[in-house]
């Protein structure tokens, strides 16, 4: 059965790429063909595809490298230029936005189910906060919209997950333990911290001495361009495992050490990402199908009108009026902050830490909950994002054929 799946999802993905430039005419991107072929091939009584993901040997840790490697070229691929550029902004979206964001999501899952553990709520608000521009990708390459924005969304979404990351391993340490067992608690969240500390030790010293090496290796013209790649993705696995070893967490240290080999990667060939870019762009992909019997799932056994209700908040408000509040007195135009506010796609880093949630957490302790309420909320971000990325784009376009002042300092 694994086979056949595997056969069936690379013959999914073999068609959309035939046919990809003919998609894109309808925004149907990979993640969202992926998931409606899953949705398709495990809908139903009795589908022609069905994962058991609780049995599936090894799925957890395969998750796990998934997102390390994500999170990895997310810490890679975030332009340094835009940062200094845009300092103040990112520090306020980061630094202000983002922590409103995550206090808002769990007063919101609070007053929306006052029955669950406040910790379970917490790991829930971890999940359904985290953004992920592949859904809405048309956006970030869309040129009717200010560069400017565009810019400080990549380096939002790049840095953000490896931010929440942490946060999301205090509260499922947290909630792993009975809600009775104060001093578990405790234990549990020292635990996390140490983990936490021996994922930045070992990604900090993998990043470095790979990012040094590989700098003066390529300057003493001792590698191979093809040899770069290969170099490159052997290093979040080396962090990946070097920190699991030590007890940390692995995919913190892949974060950490993609930050941190990051400035020797602007001396080395364009490409030299591009291999570790594209599995992991594979491996989501998968990801994507997987979510997509997830949907089925939610779906044939119904929902609570509750869930779909904090959904909506979730992609909306909760992220909308922090970012607000924390851009006041930027030179950002109001339509500008609206549009910051209004473009958080959540997507594969929901995905990933829904799937770990429901994992770690047994189903009375809120494992399945955190489950349902992250498709739903993705399944929401899809639709409107998705739906209100041409319409953005019109808007901006209109604006600047009537203004003869661009939008910001793009």
């Amino acid at each position: 059965m694994v086979l056949i799946a595997v056969t069936v999802i690379a013959g999914i993905l073999f068609t959309w790429c035939v046919l990809s430039r003919r998609l894109a005419l309808w925004s149907v991107t990979a993640p969202i063909a992926m998931m409606v072929a899953g949705i398709a091939l495990t809908s139903g009584s009795d589908p022609p595809l069905v994962f058991d993901l609780g049995d599936m040997a090894g799925f957890e840790h395969a998750v796990e490298v998934v997102l390390a490697l994500l999170l990895f070229v997310d810490a890679t691929e975030v332009p340094a230029g835009v940062i200094r550029r845009e300092r103040s902004v990112v520090a306020r979206l980061l630094g202000a936005a983002l922590p409103l964001t995550l206090g808002a999501a769990f007063l919101v899952a609070l007053a929306f189910f006052p029955d669950r553990p406040g910790w379970v709520l917490a790991v829930l608000a971890t999940v359904v906060v985290p953004l992920d521009l592949a859904p809405a990708a048309a956006v970030v390459r869309d040129e009717r919209i200010p560069a400017r924005l565009r810019e400080v969304l990549t380096v939002e979404g790049g840095l953000s997950d490896g931010i929440v990351s942490p946060v999301f391993l205090l509260c499922v340490a947290a909630a792993a333990e009975s809600p009775t067992a104060g001093d578990d608690y405790a234990e549990a969240l020292l635990g996390a911290v140490g983990a936490a500390g021996w994922a930045v030790g070992a990604g900090s010293l993998v990043g470095y001495v790979s990012g040094s090496l590989l700098r003066r290796s390529w300057a003493r013209g001792w590698m191979l361009s093809a040899a770069t790649r290969l170099a490159v993705l052997s290093v979040p696995i080396a962090a990946y495992t070097l920190s699991t070893a030590l007890g940390g967490n692995g995919f913190v240290a892949s974060f950490v050490a993609g930050v941190c080999i990051a400035p020797a990667m602007r001396h080395l060939p364009e490409d030299t990402v591009k291999m570790t870019d594209d599995l992991v762009t594979l491996l989501t992909l998968g990801l994507w199908f997987l979510f997509g019997q997830l949907v089925s799932d939610e779906f044939w056994d119904g929902f609570h009108l509750s869930v779909v209700l904090y959904a909506l908040l979730a992609v909306t408000l909760v992220r909308l009026v922090p970012v607000m509040i924390a851009l006041i007195g930027t030179d950002l135009s109001l339509s500008d902050r609206l549009f910051l506010g209004w473009m958080g796609p959540r997507g594969v880093t929901s995905v990933v830490f829904g799937l770990l949630a429901a994992i770690e957490l047994p189903a009375a302790g809120g494992g399945d909950f955190v489950s349902r309420v992250m498709v739903i909320t993705v399944m929401v971000s899809i639709v409107l994002h998705g739906l209100s990325a041409e319409p953005v784009g019109r808007l901006y376009a209109r604006a600047r054929r009537t203004s003869p002042e661009p939008s910001g300092k793009g």
